[in-house]
């Protein structure tokens, strides 16, 4: 990409000034640490060379509760053992609770219009309820609450009460079968069990109750279940072992006192996709996540207190984690339980227009969608929105213009990427840099990351290489939960390079400054020995017309890699061999020859993790005869089914 390649958006003069980046910077400037600049890169280097001083005044910044401690990283030769704020004190839910009024802390709706809302005075209250029963029951600190629940009001005070008794949370959405649930789960050996009767997706009532003695009789470890209602009582009465949130709630006293634990005190456990083995059981602490996302809300998000901010989510995706912890600013969070697309495929920014919200987030897939329904939004009233966010996958080229052709003109597009490793992001947006076409805007603020061949030197501006963390960050994973001696944590992220964090994304860094995510490395594709991004050829390919999917992976043929390219068309269109030359054309074109697919193949549906993401992995395994044994972690499980048939 060319470096005078004309913008899509850039803030105004006025919107900058009146910025946290701004403020945050101002106050650099005062201490005479940093000198005022608009210039993102230049603050940004800063802020990896003097991480010390950036972590602490960004503690003090964003008015973090708590005993800071006068040290900041209690340094170790080995990356993953540093350990920030070594001295510190706090309470993760005292963080989120500080508002005590009857203005609104969250509000929920469901797909078919189910709605409830929850001031600030009554969260406090009844997560202070709740953390009561938790004590009453005599839990003790760091055993695992899990939850299998959706998206709803009463999943975030069951949060807050087990993160203010130090408690550790590890949550699971509904779609996910018994046998996924059980993969998870059954590795942290929970003591209590959440869960709701019911939810609706697409139009269905689906029960959730009768897969609970399944999950009981395989993890022994579960003590209570408690059971809370999805609409406003329950509409069948619940089994007698079970107990109720409610009751529990109305039956229990006020306990006010917050216990402050160490920065890193386990706050919960997030699981990697379990696509190509049991997934991971990823440990986070409570100050890492709380001080990392504190500086994404203020310092890259611009959030205030005063906004509403809605990220489209599940509880079995990270986002959840992050849109949950909004609450530290004070700001109010939307909680949206369904599909995106019912009742209606625009339902998503209907309720933005409705709720007046200030920030949304969603996953790259959803804006691709809408793009290829075509579909135009300047009759909603947006103009409230000021930030739409992106991420689960790289946010195509189109795309990005299709938001502001059809969305929203002057809207602060950014497009993130990180992952559930870090719960946060590595690359995002800051209102000081232009948003172009394709690219993510700059680097995370504190996180050294760079770009890596793969020897493990540092490659130029528009080579393709390796992501990778070049210093420790406050939110490295705390531990796998169960991983003897950190040796699945060594294997995950330090066994390409020495002592530096290697990510597993295929990156580049343009020459206008921003970045762009090629796929997962693990799924570079590598015909002629010549490494591709599966993300340069669904550029392509994904903006064909006739074209609603794709999913491209590398067939092992003769000591060479043969690049297969399986599509789904839009519906009642089948694959002709003009169509299979037009592909091919228009890869060869806008890529390179080596880029164009050795078969291009249809296929019915796209195999997708339970977060919307293609599983390119699992696909490659199985046209290599290789068996997949958790199905389960898959949103749409038959899908594979079609790939088993397939000869190459």
């Amino acid at each position: 990409m060319k470096k005078n390649e004309s913008s899509l958006w850039s803030a105004n003069e006025e919107e900058k000034k009146r910025s946290k980046l701004e403020y945050f910077c101002k106050i650099l400037d005062k201490k005479k640490f940093l000198q005022f600049s608009y210039n993102f890169n230049k603050i940004w280097n800063w802020s990896v060379k003097n991480p010390e001083i950036f972590w602490s005044e960004v503690w003090d910044f964003t008015g973090i509760k708590g005993l800071k401690g006068k040290k900041i990283i209690k340094e170790n030769n080995i990356f993953f053992k540093n350990v920030f704020f070594p001295d510190s004190k706090l309470n993760y839910a005292e963080n989120l609770l500080s508002k005590r009024n009857n203005e609104l802390a969250i509000k929920f709706i469901s797909e078919n219009n189910i709605e409830k809302v929850i001031s600030w005075k009554d969260l406090y209250s009844k997560v202070c309820k709740f953390s009561y029963f938790f004590k009453k029951i005599k839990l003790k600190e760091k055993e695992r609450v899990a939850a299998y629940v959706p998206n709803t009001i009463e999943t975030v005070i069951s949060f807050l009460a087990a993160s203010k008794n130090g408690l550790i949370w590890s949550s699971c959405s509904p779609d996910f079968g018994t046998r996924a649930v059980l993969d998870r789960f059954a590795q942290i050996k929970p003591k209590i069990l959440i869960t709701c009767d019911h939810y609706y997706y697409n139009g269905k009532k689906l029960d959730i109750l009768n897969k609970i003695p399944e999950i009981l009789k395989n993890i022994k470890t579960i003590k209570k279940v408690i059971v809370f209602p999805y609409e406003n009582e329950f509409k069948n009465k619940i089994d007698s072992k079970y107990l109720d949130f409610n009751s529990i709630i109305d039956n229990s006293e006020i306990d006010t006192k917050f216990k402050r634990f160490r920065f890193n005190h386990p706050l919960y456990i997030l699981y990697s996709s379990g696509t190509t083995g049991r997934p991971k059981c990823i440990t986070h602490g409570a100050g890492n996540a709380l001080i990392e996302h504190n500086k994404e809300y203020s310092l890259h998000c611009n959030i205030s207190g005063k906004d509403k901010v809605f990220y489209y989510t599940t509880t079995g995706w990270m986002m959840w984690n992050w849109l949950v912890g909004v609450l530290s600013l004070g700001s109010s969070i939307y909680l949206f339980d369904g599909s995106p697309t019912y009742p209606s495929k625009d339902s998503l920014l209907k309720f933005c227009a409705k709720e007046k919200i200030n920030f949304f987030g969603v996953s790259a897939k959803y804006l691709d969608f809408l793009k290829k329904e075509n579909l135009k939004f300047f009759n909603l009233d947006l103009s409230r929105l000021k930030v739409i966010a992106s991420t689960g996958s790289p946010l195509m080229k189109e795309s990005f213009e299709y938001v502001y052709n059809n969305i929203k003109k002057n809207v602060h597009l950014a497009s993130i990427s990180g992952g559930t490793d870090m719960v946060g992001c590595l690359v995002l947006g800051n209102i000081f840099s232009k948003v172009y076409s394709g690219e993510i805007q700059g680097e995370s603020l504190g996180i050294d990351i760079g770009i890596f061949d793969e020897n493990g030197k540092k490659v130029k501006v528009g080579i393709k290489g390796e992501l990778v963390i070049q210093k420790p960050f406050p939110t490295m994973p705390i531990k796998f939960w169960g991983d003897k001696n950190n040796k699945k944590l060594k294997k995950t992220y330090f066994s390409k390079y020495k002592n530096i964090w290697n990510h597993g994304d295929y990156i580049q860094k343009t020459f206008n400054g921003g970045f762009i995510i090629l796929g997962r490395s693990d799924a570079t594709l590598n015909p002629g020995g010549v490494r591709i991004g599966t993300a340069e050829i669904y550029r392509q390919v994904e903006n064909i017309d006739f074209v609603q999917e794709s999913l491209v992976v590398g067939y092992n043929f003769k000591n060479d890699v043969k690049i297969i390219l399986f599509v789904v068309l839009k519906i009642g269109n089948k694959l002709k061999e003009n169509n299979i030359e037009y592909i091919k054309k228009q890869i060869k074109i806008n890529c390179s020859p080596k880029h164009v697919p050795y078969k291009v193949i249809q296929v019915p549906e796209i195999p997708r993790t339970k977060s919307g993401k293609i599983v390119e992995l699992s696909v490659k395994k199985i046209i290599h005869g290789e068996q997949i044994k958790n199905l389960q972690a898959l949103a749409n499980p038959d899908s594979i089914n079609f790939f088993k048939k397939i000869k190459i």
